[in-house]
């Protein structure tokens, strides 16, 4: 399904975001020339709908940047609504990764976390790597069903003590998840405290640090420091305790594991740096090996091509996260998306009783019939 940049923006603006009269809209890019089309798409819908919209443009970052001070800055007149239209990542927070922000219990290493999911005045889109083709594409879909579809699972989820995921690649690995929430990427960014990627649809969980144990076979496409690749040889991740003993394959898995390296690298050097407190090098360090995400891809018009932001979105596929999670719990310098192809995704309860998400990568029956 393509519809045109302009008709994509709209359906963003109004079924995503439902965009108001007056409302401040900070979008953020890089002079790149799709995520400077995208954005300027969004700015032109926003405009038509009211909103205040500004557009702040930095060089591109990747996970392992700082964002630029004047980017952090206009945080502090309170957006309501935030596009990160990044060809890479919107960068780090310097300033509150050395001193965190603070509320209540919470801590936050990032202003946009910290106005999101700490005071929950902030909704926002970030679409890492996203092209025109991808947003034409992926980004009109029916968000009634999507959201439909993502309850139900979320509903299968709630309440389990592991998942066990298998697939024709050769991954096996059980995952424990018991009194984790799912978290759902279903496009309904309403309301303050609420975002997610475009193309929107997955659900995702986080597992439980230090409990996972297997194989996983990424064989779809995995995600690096450097940018996205579709896997020719196989990647094979053995996890013990919760986090990576070996990964082996071909180029694919050397790259993977140069990034991993980095990631583990740089906490120490941010903590040498005084970008972290002591302490905190080592254990971020350490996560870079962990598994921070289980997701599940629901968006019927996203295809696996090399690029993660569509990938993850995919049929037939899952993904699992090698690095930080989605609790805050595990922090880590990565956070890199893999593929597997295909999965059987059994759901297992406290009580011993199972139920399937999906089989061969195949919805189950319960899920294909919503509609």
């Amino acid at each position: 399904m393509n519809n045109t940049i302009e008709t994509s923006a709209r359906i963003v603006v109004r079924d995503v975001l439902a965009l108001k009269k007056g409302e401040q809209f900070l979008i953020i890019t890089n002079p790149s020339e799709d995520v400077m089309a995208v954005s300027r798409a969004l700015f032109d819908a926003a405009t038509e709908a009211g909103a205040e919209s500004s557009l702040i443009i930095q060089h591109e970052k990747t996970q392992l940047d700082f964002a630029n001070k004047t980017v952090l800055a206009s945080f502090g007149a309170l957006p309501e609504v935030c596009a990160s239209i990044s060809a890479n990542k919107m960068g780090k927070d310097r300033a509150a990764s050395e001193k965190p922000l603070q509320l209540g219990d919470q801590s936050f290493d990032h202003v946009f976390h910290y106005q999101m999911d700490g005071l929950r005045s902030l909704r926002a889109i970030w679409t890492p790597g996203i092209t025109v083709d991808m947003f034409c594409r992926t980004a009109g879909i029916d968000y009634g069903l999507l959201n439909r579809r993502c309850s139900a699972i979320c509903d299968i989820l709630e309440g389990a003590d592991r998942i066990h995921v298998t697939a024709p690649g050769g991954t096996d690995i059980v995952v424990p998840v018991a009194g984790r929430k799912p978290l759902r990427d279903d496009g309904d960014f309403r309301s303050g405290g609420t975002g997610g990627n475009i193309p929107a649809g997955e659900v995702f969980i986080s597992p439980l640090p230090g409990k996972s144990e297997g194989v996983i076979v990424f064989d779809g496409s995995i995600s690096l420091n450097e940018g996205d690749m579709i896997v020719e040889n196989p990647v094979r991740v053995v996890y013990e305790k919760g986090f990576i003993t070996s990964v082996t394959g071909g180029l694919e898995a050397e790259k993977l594991l140069a990034s991993i390296t980095a990631g583990e690298k740089t906490a120490f050097q941010f903590e040498r740096d005084g970008k972290l407190p002591a302490g905190e090098g080592a254990v971020r360090s350490r996560n870079c090996r962990g598994l921070g995400e289980l997701g599940i891809g629901l968006n019927p018009h996203a295809e696996i091509r090399g690029n993660m932001l569509e990938d993850e979105k995919a049929f037939h596929s899952c993904h699992f996260a090698i690095g930080s999670n989605y609790d805050n719990d595990a922090e880590a310098m990565i956070h890199l998306d893999c593929l597997v192809r295909n999965p059987t995704i059994r759901v297992i309860y406290p009580d011993g009783s199972d139920a399937y998400i999906e089989k061969d990568g195949m919805l189950s029956p319960s899920l294909e019939a919503i509609q």
